[in-house]
């Protein structure tokens, strides 16, 4: 099963939004800078990779707290009052909590029957 956002491919999402950010860094009166820009798509990036994480069954912990780190790198560009600490110990709190979660929903698959005779470690050499 493919992954859509609005019916559209995730990739085809940031290059939308990566072309409107060219085209509003062009306006002066915007006021957005190429600097803030690269801001902005860092926290896009972050945003798509998240809902594709959180869209993807079965979930994987790893993948979503990336896209919280990416998320909260870009914002403290923009001013965003964590440290480099909070913010990897935020991201570590969110990894736990969804780890015990899902864990507590995770059961491992039912063992398969040995298609060797009892008392057999190896097959055949």
């Amino acid at each position: 099963m493919q992954i859509r956002i609005f019916g559209y491919e995730p990739a085809m999402i940031l290059y939308v939004i990566n072309a409107a950010v060219a085209f509003l860094v062009t306006i002066p009166q915007v006021g957005l800078t190429e600097e803030s820009a690269g801001y902005v798509m860092t926290i896009a990036n972050g945003l798509i990779a998240l809902v594709v994480a959180v869209l993807t069954r079965p979930w994987v912990v790893s993948a979503l707290t990336g896209a919280l780190s990416t998320i909260l790198t870009g914002m403290a560009s923009f001013g965003l009052p964590l440290s480099e600490q909070q913010t990897g110990a935020f991201v570590f709190m969110v990894s736990a909590v969804l780890g015990l979660l899902l864990r507590a929903n995770v059961s491992p698959a039912p063992a398969k029957p040995s298609p060797l005779p009892p008392g057999t470690r190896f097959g055949p050499l």
